[in-house]
Protein backbone atom coordinates (compact mmCIF):
# COMPACT_ATOMS: atom_id res chain seq x y z
CA UNK A 1 0.00 0.00 0.00
CA UNK A 2 1.73 3.53 -1.38
CA UNK A 3 2.89 6.03 1.85
CA UNK A 4 1.89 9.14 2.35
CA UNK A 5 4.40 12.36 3.03
CA UNK A 6 4.37 12.10 6.41
CA UNK A 7 5.62 8.10 6.06
CA UNK A 8 1.98 6.33 7.15
CA UNK A 9 -0.09 4.12 5.39
CA UNK A 10 -3.20 4.91 3.45
CA UNK A 11 -4.74 8.26 2.58
CA UNK A 12 -4.34 9.26 6.54
CA UNK A 13 -7.74 10.00 6.86
CA UNK A 14 -10.20 8.55 10.59
CA UNK A 15 -12.16 6.34 8.47
CA UNK A 16 -9.78 4.52 6.00
CA UNK A 17 -8.59 2.15 8.27
CA UNK A 18 -12.23 1.02 9.13
CA UNK A 19 -12.95 0.69 5.40
CA UNK A 20 -10.16 -1.60 4.70
CA UNK A 21 -10.69 -3.58 7.42
CA UNK A 22 -14.62 -4.16 6.54
CA UNK A 23 -13.75 -4.47 2.61
CA UNK A 24 -11.01 -7.30 3.92
CA UNK A 25 -13.77 -8.84 5.50
CA UNK A 26 -16.64 -9.09 3.16
CA UNK A 27 -13.84 -10.42 0.54
CA UNK A 28 -12.90 -13.12 2.99
CA UNK A 29 -16.31 -14.27 3.41
CA UNK A 30 -17.53 -14.17 -0.30
CA UNK A 31 -14.40 -16.26 -0.88
CA UNK A 32 -15.50 -19.20 1.92
CA UNK A 33 -19.41 -19.19 0.72
CA UNK A 34 -20.76 -22.48 0.15
CA UNK A 35 -18.53 -24.29 2.16
CA UNK A 36 -19.70 -26.97 4.98
CA UNK A 37 -21.06 -26.48 8.35
CA UNK A 38 -17.81 -27.74 10.35
CA UNK A 39 -15.35 -25.51 7.56
CA UNK A 40 -17.74 -22.73 8.23
CA UNK A 41 -16.65 -22.55 11.83
CA UNK A 42 -12.52 -23.13 11.24
CA UNK A 43 -13.06 -19.90 8.35
CA UNK A 44 -14.65 -17.71 10.79
CA UNK A 45 -12.34 -18.11 13.50
CA UNK A 46 -9.47 -17.72 11.02
CA UNK A 47 -11.71 -14.62 9.93
CA UNK A 48 -11.39 -13.23 13.35
CA UNK A 49 -8.09 -14.12 13.58
CA UNK A 50 -7.28 -12.39 10.42
CA UNK A 51 -9.09 -9.35 11.47
CA UNK A 52 -7.05 -9.19 14.84
CA UNK A 53 -4.07 -9.05 12.93
CA UNK A 54 -4.88 -6.57 10.23
CA UNK A 55 -5.71 -4.48 12.87
CA UNK A 56 -2.89 -5.31 14.90
CA UNK A 57 -0.75 -4.55 12.05
CA UNK A 58 -2.17 -0.59 11.67
CA UNK A 59 -2.01 -0.04 15.20
CA UNK A 60 1.89 -1.18 15.23
CA UNK A 61 2.32 1.06 12.55
CA UNK A 62 0.54 3.93 13.88
CA UNK A 63 2.73 3.58 17.32
CA UNK A 64 6.11 3.52 15.32
CA UNK A 65 4.73 6.63 13.52
CA UNK A 66 3.63 8.69 16.76
CA UNK A 67 7.32 7.55 18.44
CA UNK A 68 9.12 8.78 15.36
CA UNK A 69 7.25 11.70 15.80
CA UNK A 70 8.24 12.37 19.61
CA UNK A 71 11.61 11.99 18.94
CA UNK A 72 11.53 14.45 16.51
CA UNK A 73 10.36 16.43 18.43
CA UNK A 74 12.70 15.79 21.45
CA UNK A 75 15.36 16.73 19.23
CA UNK A 76 14.49 20.11 18.81
CA UNK A 77 14.61 20.86 22.77
CA UNK A 78 16.06 23.55 22.69
CA UNK A 79 19.30 24.28 24.45
CA UNK A 80 18.38 26.81 26.99
CA UNK A 81 15.66 24.88 28.27
CA UNK A 82 18.12 21.70 28.81
CA UNK A 83 20.50 23.99 30.12
CA UNK A 84 17.76 25.41 32.97
CA UNK A 85 16.80 21.36 33.87
CA UNK A 86 20.18 20.89 34.19
CA UNK A 87 20.32 23.85 36.33
CA UNK A 88 17.39 23.13 38.42
CA UNK A 89 18.92 19.29 39.44
CA UNK A 90 21.94 20.54 40.88
CA UNK A 91 19.83 23.48 43.11
CA UNK A 92 17.88 20.62 44.03
CA UNK A 93 21.44 18.92 45.20
CA UNK A 94 22.23 21.92 46.65
CA UNK A 95 19.61 22.47 48.50
CA UNK A 96 19.55 18.69 49.57
CA UNK A 97 23.57 19.13 51.59
CA UNK A 98 21.68 20.75 54.32
CA UNK A 99 19.14 17.58 54.89
CA UNK A 100 18.62 15.70 58.31
CA UNK A 101 18.94 12.63 56.46
CA UNK A 102 22.72 11.40 55.97
CA UNK A 103 21.63 9.50 52.84
CA UNK A 104 20.01 12.23 51.56
CA UNK A 105 23.10 14.72 51.93
CA UNK A 106 25.76 11.37 50.77
CA UNK A 107 23.39 11.24 47.28
CA UNK A 108 23.28 14.90 46.93
CA UNK A 109 27.11 14.90 47.04
CA UNK A 110 27.73 12.34 44.78
CA UNK A 111 25.41 14.20 42.49
CA UNK A 112 27.58 17.28 42.84
CA UNK A 113 30.91 14.87 42.55
CA UNK A 114 29.83 13.39 39.07
CA UNK A 115 28.10 16.92 37.73
CA UNK A 116 31.00 18.92 38.83
CA UNK A 117 33.84 16.28 37.05
CA UNK A 118 32.12 15.88 34.06
CA UNK A 119 31.34 19.57 32.32
CA UNK A 120 32.30 23.60 33.59
CA UNK A 121 30.03 25.08 35.38
CA UNK A 122 31.72 28.22 36.09
CA UNK A 123 28.54 30.83 35.92
CA UNK A 124 26.43 28.36 37.48
CA UNK A 125 28.66 27.93 40.63
CA UNK A 126 30.39 31.25 40.75
CA UNK A 127 26.88 32.82 42.04
CA UNK A 128 26.31 29.53 44.56
CA UNK A 129 30.07 29.23 45.27
CA UNK A 130 29.27 30.78 49.24
CA UNK A 131 26.15 28.86 49.84
CA UNK A 132 28.09 25.23 48.95
CA UNK A 133 31.28 26.45 50.72
CA UNK A 134 29.29 26.73 53.65
CA UNK A 135 27.49 22.88 53.53
CA UNK A 136 30.53 21.43 52.50
CA UNK A 137 32.06 23.21 55.79
CA UNK A 138 29.41 21.96 58.01
CA UNK A 139 29.66 18.33 56.68
CA UNK A 140 33.74 18.64 57.09
CA UNK A 141 33.19 19.66 60.91
CA UNK A 142 30.02 17.26 61.75
CA UNK A 143 29.46 14.43 59.07
CA UNK A 144 30.39 10.85 59.33
CA UNK A 145 33.90 9.75 58.00
CA UNK A 146 32.16 9.01 54.51
CA UNK A 147 30.52 12.48 54.20
CA UNK A 148 33.71 14.40 54.94
CA UNK A 149 35.07 12.39 52.61
CA UNK A 150 32.75 12.98 49.77
CA UNK A 151 32.88 16.91 51.14
CA UNK A 152 36.27 17.11 50.78
CA UNK A 153 36.46 15.42 46.61
CA UNK A 154 33.71 17.72 45.98
CA UNK A 155 35.27 20.96 47.60
CA UNK A 156 38.50 19.79 45.38
CA UNK A 157 36.30 20.04 42.22
CA UNK A 158 34.88 23.56 42.83
CA UNK A 159 38.04 25.22 43.06
CA UNK A 160 39.05 23.47 39.69
CA UNK A 161 36.04 24.79 38.16
CA UNK A 162 36.40 28.26 39.68
CA UNK A 163 39.92 28.40 37.91
CA UNK A 164 41.74 29.71 40.78
CA UNK A 165 40.77 32.86 40.85
CA UNK A 166 39.63 35.06 44.03
CA UNK A 167 36.61 32.91 43.88
CA UNK A 168 38.59 29.93 44.90
CA UNK A 169 41.23 31.62 47.15
CA UNK A 170 38.29 32.55 49.57
CA UNK A 171 36.84 29.43 49.52
CA UNK A 172 39.78 27.22 50.31
CA UNK A 173 40.61 29.68 53.49
CA UNK A 174 37.27 29.07 54.34
CA UNK A 175 37.54 25.23 54.58
CA UNK A 176 41.35 25.04 54.75
CA UNK A 177 41.00 24.75 58.80
CA UNK A 178 37.83 21.59 58.44
CA UNK A 179 40.46 19.71 55.90
CA UNK A 180 43.70 20.16 58.09
CA UNK A 181 41.86 19.16 61.40
CA UNK A 182 40.29 16.19 59.58
CA UNK A 183 43.76 15.56 58.15
CA UNK A 184 45.76 16.03 61.60
CA UNK A 185 42.83 13.76 63.68
CA UNK A 186 44.02 10.13 63.98
CA UNK A 187 40.97 8.80 65.15
CA UNK A 188 39.40 10.13 61.86
CA UNK A 189 38.05 7.53 58.95
CA UNK A 190 41.24 6.88 56.73
CA UNK A 191 39.10 7.65 54.15
CA UNK A 192 38.28 11.03 55.14
CA UNK A 193 41.59 11.52 56.07
CA UNK A 194 43.18 10.41 52.26
CA UNK A 195 39.87 12.13 50.42
CA UNK A 196 41.64 15.61 52.88
CA UNK A 197 45.45 15.19 51.81
CA UNK A 198 44.20 14.76 48.32
CA UNK A 199 42.36 18.26 48.65
CA UNK A 200 43.83 19.95 50.68
CA UNK A 201 47.23 19.73 47.95
CA UNK A 202 45.37 20.39 45.08
CA UNK A 203 43.11 23.23 46.23
CA UNK A 204 47.03 25.00 47.67
CA UNK A 205 48.19 24.53 44.16
CA UNK A 206 44.72 25.93 42.65
CA UNK A 207 44.33 29.10 45.10
CA UNK A 208 47.55 29.84 46.62
CA UNK A 209 49.69 31.04 43.72
CA UNK A 210 50.99 33.71 45.15
CA UNK A 211 50.43 33.10 49.20
CA UNK A 212 53.56 31.62 50.45
CA UNK A 213 52.36 31.32 53.90
CA UNK A 214 49.72 28.93 52.93
CA UNK A 215 51.95 26.36 50.90
CA UNK A 216 54.32 26.46 53.60
CA UNK A 217 52.10 25.20 56.46
CA UNK A 218 50.06 22.90 53.97
CA UNK A 219 53.27 21.64 53.01
CA UNK A 220 54.70 20.92 56.61
CA UNK A 221 51.42 19.06 57.54
CA UNK A 222 51.53 16.59 54.78
CA UNK A 223 54.52 15.94 55.62
CA UNK A 224 54.18 15.50 58.89
CA UNK A 225 51.48 12.65 57.37
CA UNK A 226 53.67 10.84 55.33
CA UNK A 227 56.90 10.75 57.28
CA UNK A 228 55.65 8.41 60.08
CA UNK A 229 56.49 6.05 56.93
CA UNK A 230 60.29 7.39 57.26
CA UNK A 231 62.73 4.81 58.84
CA UNK A 232 63.57 5.54 62.87
CA UNK A 233 67.66 6.48 63.82
CA UNK A 234 68.29 2.59 63.26
CA UNK A 235 67.23 2.93 59.57
CA UNK A 236 64.14 0.48 60.18
CA UNK A 237 61.16 1.38 58.82
CA UNK A 238 58.01 1.25 60.77
CA UNK A 239 55.25 -1.48 60.77
CA UNK A 240 52.37 0.15 58.78
CA UNK A 241 48.79 0.25 60.92
CA UNK A 242 46.05 -0.68 58.80
CA UNK A 243 45.22 1.57 56.11
CA UNK A 244 48.28 3.50 56.78
CA UNK A 245 49.41 2.93 53.41
CA UNK A 246 46.46 4.50 51.30
CA UNK A 247 47.28 7.83 53.47
CA UNK A 248 51.02 7.98 53.20
CA UNK A 249 50.34 7.94 49.46
CA UNK A 250 47.95 10.46 49.06
CA UNK A 251 49.89 12.90 51.60
CA UNK A 252 52.82 12.37 49.66
CA UNK A 253 51.19 12.80 46.08
CA UNK A 254 50.03 15.91 47.27
CA UNK A 255 53.26 17.27 48.62
CA UNK A 256 54.75 16.27 45.90
CA UNK A 257 52.22 18.47 43.60
CA UNK A 258 52.78 21.52 45.95
CA UNK A 259 56.89 20.68 45.34
CA UNK A 260 56.47 21.68 41.81
CA UNK A 261 55.35 25.66 42.75
CA UNK A 262 58.01 25.64 45.61
CA UNK A 263 60.68 28.38 45.41
CA UNK A 264 64.04 27.61 44.89
CA UNK A 265 65.31 28.36 48.45
CA UNK A 266 62.48 25.92 49.44
CA UNK A 267 63.78 23.03 47.02
CA UNK A 268 66.86 23.14 47.98
CA UNK A 269 66.49 22.36 51.70
CA UNK A 270 63.33 19.42 50.86
CA UNK A 271 65.68 17.72 48.29
CA UNK A 272 69.06 17.45 50.70
CA UNK A 273 66.27 16.76 53.87
CA UNK A 274 63.51 14.04 51.82
CA UNK A 275 65.98 12.57 49.45
CA UNK A 276 67.53 9.70 51.45
CA UNK A 277 64.66 8.74 53.55
CA UNK A 278 62.45 8.44 50.36
CA UNK A 279 65.06 5.92 49.16
CA UNK A 280 64.81 3.90 52.14
CA UNK A 281 61.03 3.78 51.57
CA UNK A 282 61.56 1.62 48.49
CA UNK A 283 61.43 -0.96 50.64
CA UNK A 284 58.14 -0.60 51.83
CA UNK A 285 55.16 -3.51 51.79
CA UNK A 286 52.66 -1.52 50.08
CA UNK A 287 53.10 -1.47 45.96
CA UNK A 288 51.49 1.85 45.73
CA UNK A 289 53.48 3.59 48.51
CA UNK A 290 56.72 2.07 46.64
CA UNK A 291 55.65 3.51 43.11
CA UNK A 292 54.12 6.84 44.88
CA UNK A 293 57.92 6.72 46.31
CA UNK A 294 59.83 6.16 43.46
CA UNK A 295 57.66 8.75 40.88
CA UNK A 296 58.62 11.68 43.77
CA UNK A 297 62.12 10.82 43.95
CA UNK A 298 62.85 11.19 40.06
CA UNK A 299 60.44 14.34 40.41
CA UNK A 300 62.75 15.71 43.00
CA UNK A 301 65.92 14.59 41.22
CA UNK A 302 64.70 16.48 38.29
CA UNK A 303 63.82 19.73 40.32
CA UNK A 304 67.62 19.29 41.33
CA UNK A 305 68.96 19.64 38.02
CA UNK A 306 66.64 22.80 37.08
CA UNK A 307 67.98 24.10 39.47
CA UNK A 308 72.00 23.02 38.91
CA UNK A 309 72.73 20.80 36.04
CA UNK A 310 75.15 19.35 38.13
CA UNK A 311 73.04 18.04 40.37
CA UNK A 312 73.71 14.66 41.60
CA UNK A 313 71.65 12.33 44.27
CA UNK A 314 73.27 10.86 47.17
CA UNK A 315 74.75 7.49 47.12
CA UNK A 316 73.33 7.16 43.66
CA UNK A 317 74.58 4.09 42.86
CA UNK A 318 72.81 2.33 46.51
CA UNK A 319 69.58 4.29 44.36
CA UNK A 320 70.12 2.34 41.04
CA UNK A 321 70.47 -0.75 42.12
CA UNK A 322 67.41 -0.58 44.49
CA UNK A 323 65.71 0.50 41.28
CA UNK A 324 66.86 -2.35 39.33
CA UNK A 325 65.80 -4.71 41.66
CA UNK A 326 62.09 -3.06 41.58
CA UNK A 327 62.01 -2.95 38.15
CA UNK A 328 62.99 -6.66 37.63
CA UNK A 329 60.83 -7.75 40.46
CA UNK A 330 59.38 -11.41 40.37
CA UNK A 331 58.48 -12.13 43.73
CA UNK A 332 55.65 -15.11 43.52
CA UNK A 333 54.27 -13.66 46.83
CA UNK A 334 53.17 -9.95 44.93
CA UNK A 335 50.23 -10.24 43.03
CA UNK A 336 50.81 -10.75 39.17
CA UNK A 337 49.49 -7.26 38.27
CA UNK A 338 51.22 -4.94 40.92
CA UNK A 339 54.46 -7.03 39.71
CA UNK A 340 53.89 -5.41 36.43
CA UNK A 341 52.77 -2.18 37.09
CA UNK A 342 55.76 -1.78 39.71
CA UNK A 343 58.54 -3.13 37.01
CA UNK A 344 56.93 -0.92 34.16
CA UNK A 345 57.36 2.31 36.48
CA UNK A 346 60.25 1.76 38.32
CA UNK A 347 61.64 1.08 34.93
CA UNK A 348 61.00 4.23 33.48
CA UNK A 349 62.61 6.04 37.08
CA UNK A 350 65.77 4.34 36.69
CA UNK A 351 65.88 5.19 32.85
CA UNK A 352 65.67 8.64 33.86
CA UNK A 353 67.87 9.04 36.90
CA UNK A 354 70.82 6.88 34.79
CA UNK A 355 70.03 8.88 31.37
CA UNK A 356 67.95 12.13 32.45
CA UNK A 357 65.76 10.92 29.41
CA UNK A 358 61.75 11.19 30.45
CA UNK A 359 59.35 8.47 28.32
CA UNK A 360 57.00 10.67 26.53
CA UNK A 361 53.33 10.68 26.97
CA UNK A 362 50.26 12.19 24.20
CA UNK A 363 47.34 12.67 26.21
CA UNK A 364 44.39 13.04 22.92
CA UNK A 365 40.94 14.71 24.15
CA UNK A 366 38.76 16.20 20.46
CA UNK A 367 41.18 17.29 18.33
CA UNK A 368 43.81 18.40 20.28
CA UNK A 369 46.69 16.52 22.37
CA UNK A 370 48.42 17.62 25.39
CA UNK A 371 52.47 16.36 25.76
CA UNK A 372 53.76 14.55 29.18
CA UNK A 373 56.56 15.26 28.96
CA UNK A 374 58.68 15.71 32.44
CA UNK A 375 57.81 14.26 35.63
CA UNK A 376 56.36 17.96 37.05
CA UNK A 377 54.30 18.04 34.07
CA UNK A 378 52.98 14.08 35.10
CA UNK A 379 52.59 14.80 38.30
CA UNK A 380 50.29 17.87 37.86
CA UNK A 381 48.43 15.51 34.89
CA UNK A 382 47.60 12.62 37.39
CA UNK A 383 46.46 14.99 40.35
CA UNK A 384 43.81 16.68 38.13
CA UNK A 385 42.54 12.90 36.60
CA UNK A 386 42.73 11.74 40.09
CA UNK A 387 39.92 13.96 41.13
CA UNK A 388 38.15 14.56 37.83
CA UNK A 389 38.58 10.79 36.26
CA UNK A 390 37.20 10.66 33.04
CA UNK A 391 36.05 13.92 33.16
CA UNK A 392 39.59 15.26 32.52
CA UNK A 393 39.38 15.38 28.80
CA UNK A 394 36.58 17.96 29.24
CA UNK A 395 38.27 20.34 31.34
CA UNK A 396 40.92 20.32 29.22
CA UNK A 397 38.79 20.83 26.95
CA UNK A 398 36.52 23.55 27.99
CA UNK A 399 38.49 24.77 31.27
CA UNK A 400 40.67 27.83 31.28
CA UNK A 401 42.47 27.03 34.54
CA UNK A 402 43.55 23.41 33.38
CA UNK A 403 44.32 25.25 29.35
CA UNK A 404 46.27 27.67 31.38
CA UNK A 405 48.18 24.91 33.44
CA UNK A 406 48.90 22.87 30.01
CA UNK A 407 49.76 26.03 27.42
CA UNK A 408 46.79 25.15 25.57
CA UNK A 409 45.04 28.45 25.11
CA UNK A 410 41.62 29.70 24.86
CA UNK A 411 39.30 26.58 24.70
CA UNK A 412 39.23 26.03 20.96
CA UNK A 413 36.14 27.04 18.75
CA UNK A 414 35.56 24.59 15.93
CA UNK A 415 34.16 24.75 12.33
CA UNK A 416 34.44 22.60 9.40
CA UNK A 417 36.84 24.87 7.61
CA UNK A 418 39.36 24.62 10.95
CA UNK A 419 38.83 20.56 11.26
CA UNK A 420 39.83 20.40 7.55
CA UNK A 421 43.26 22.59 8.23
CA UNK A 422 44.40 20.60 11.40
CA UNK A 423 48.16 21.36 12.32
CA UNK A 424 50.85 18.28 12.38
CA UNK A 425 51.75 16.51 15.34
CA UNK A 426 55.18 17.96 15.56
CA UNK A 427 53.60 20.96 15.52
CA UNK A 428 51.27 20.68 18.14
CA UNK A 429 54.06 19.04 20.18
CA UNK A 430 56.35 22.06 19.59
CA UNK A 431 53.50 24.70 20.50
CA UNK A 432 52.70 22.52 24.00
CA UNK A 433 56.87 22.19 24.92
CA UNK A 434 56.89 25.98 24.58
CA UNK A 435 53.90 27.09 26.29
CA UNK A 436 54.92 25.21 28.91
CA UNK A 437 58.25 26.62 29.00
CA UNK A 438 56.84 30.31 29.66
CA UNK A 439 54.59 28.89 32.16
CA UNK A 440 57.73 27.44 33.87
CA UNK A 441 59.49 30.86 33.60
CA UNK A 442 55.70 32.33 35.10
CA UNK A 443 55.95 30.27 38.00
CA UNK A 444 59.67 30.96 38.77
CA UNK A 445 59.04 34.56 38.98
CA UNK A 446 56.37 33.52 41.52
CA UNK A 447 58.56 31.75 43.32
CA UNK A 448 61.20 34.19 43.90
CA UNK A 449 58.51 36.40 45.19
CA UNK A 450 57.16 33.54 47.61
CA UNK A 451 61.06 33.24 49.03
CA UNK A 452 60.28 36.88 50.27
CA UNK A 453 57.96 35.15 52.47
CA UNK A 454 59.23 32.29 53.05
Amino acid sequence: MPRNKTGKRGSGKPGSLRQEVLQLQLSTKASLKGAKNGVKGEAAASDDELTSDVLSHYSSASESTSVVEEGTGSEQVDEQTAQEETEDKLKLCIDNLTDKSAKTRLAALESLRQAFSSRVLYDFLTERRLTISDCLERSLRKGSGEEKAASATVFALLCIQLGGGDEAEEGFKMLRPPLTATLSDSSASIAARQSCARTLGMCCYVSSAEDGEDLIKSLALLESVFMSSYPNGEGVLPTPKPGSAGLHTAALQAWSLLVTICPTSRLTVLLSHHLPKLQACLQSSDVNYRIAVGETIALLVELGREIDEEFEVEDGESLCECLKSLATDGNKHRAKNDRRKQRSIFREVLHYIENEDFTEEKIRFGVENVYIDSWVRRRIYDAFKEILESGVRDHLQFNQLLRDIFGLGPPLILDAAVKGNKISRFEKHLFNSAAFKARTKQRNKVRDKRADVM
